[in-house]
């Protein structure tokens, strides 16, 4: 008899979660497993969880929540060397690489995928101790995430970002960052930079067509990196439009693409990063692939 560890956010975007719980346990024990639902903590290291996976002997973790509570979980996982595979049950307000999996659409079948125990190792960005797995940004954006009011978000979901978004627009300024990408060095006056491992960020689909999770190469973890320009706001409305629409941009004179395995960001200004939605370190920093390191549980 299998059993999992269900990590869920109690306070995660979609406030419905807990009453899906009783759910989610009956899809399990339906088939004959055994869930276990583990209440994460405000805390980004909890060394409770680990010892709770190893004294189990759970088959899986599977993470309930948005891309915050995936980072925390996979960083846990990581640093522990708990060798499981991890899952996700996407229930946030942002569930990027959820849906860069599929998993909202099959969720049934992703189910049966946990079971059955179907596998593939992904590629993860590291930054010092610090693990991401989808994205990594910088810029006069990051902050908006984190501003946000959990009621907001559980009341008006992905609308309260874009909300608080248009709040900040008066005070967007160009800043000047030096960025180094496998040796190659760029200086720009940006607004916005981005490091992403899935092609799906902020619930907008293809901002790098070719960006890829699992195929080994040292440039799929950082796949592509995104500047965006000073722009007047009808070309800022143009971009946003094409975004959302899923059309690439690759011809936007706003907007430049590279592809390498090693990134360096640093800039004269005090600038926040921000790791799948939660906050990271203040520049300057690096930004490094680790190919093929973590084992999730896919469609």
């Amino acid at each position: 008899m299998k059993k999992f560890l269900l990590a869920y956010n109690p306070v995660s975007g979609d406030a419905m979660f807990k009453k899906k719980l009783d759910d989610i346990i009956n899809q399990f024990q339906s088939r004959d497993c055994i869930i276990m639902p583990y209440r994460t903590k405000k805390e980004s290291f909890d060394p409770f969880f680990a010892n709770c996976v190893r004294n189990v002997n759970a088959d899986g973790i599977i993470a309930a929540g948005g891309d915050g509570t995936l980072h925390k979980i996979i960083n846990m996982t990581l640093k522990e060397n708990l060798d499981v595979p991890v899952g996700i049950i996407p229930s946030g307000t942002s569930n990027d690489f959820a849906s860069h999996l599929g998993i909202d659409a099959k969720f049934d079948e992703y189910i049966n995928s946990i079971i059955t125990g179907k596998t593939q190792y992904v590629d993860v960005g590291s930054i010092g101790d610090e693990y991401f797995i989808n994205v990594i940004s910088a810029g006069m954006m990051t902050g908006v995430a984190h501003e946000v009011d959990t009621r907001l978000k559980n009341t008006f979901g992905k609308l309260a970002y874009y909300f608080r978004g248009l709040g900040e627009l008066p005070r967007f300024r160009g800043l000047d960052f030096t960025i180094e990408a496998d040796g190659e060095i760029i200086k720009e006056k940006i607004f916005f930079v981005l490091v992403v491992n899935s092609p799906v960020v902020a619930s907008f689909k293809n901002i790098s067509m070719d960006a890829k999770i699992n195929d080994g190469k040292l440039d799929l973890v950082i796949v592509d990196m995104i500047l965006l320009k000073q722009c007047n706001i009808p070309e800022l409305m143009k971009i946003v439009a094409d975004t959302v629409a899923g059309k690439t941009s690759f011809d936007n004179k706003n907007i430049i693409y590279k592809q390498a395995s090693y990134f360096k960001f640093s800039c004269p200004d005090r600038v926040e990063s921000d790791l799948d939605g939660e906050l990271g370190p203040v520049l300057p920093l690096e930004i490094h692939t680790v190919s093929n390191k973590l084992k999730m549980f896919v469609l």
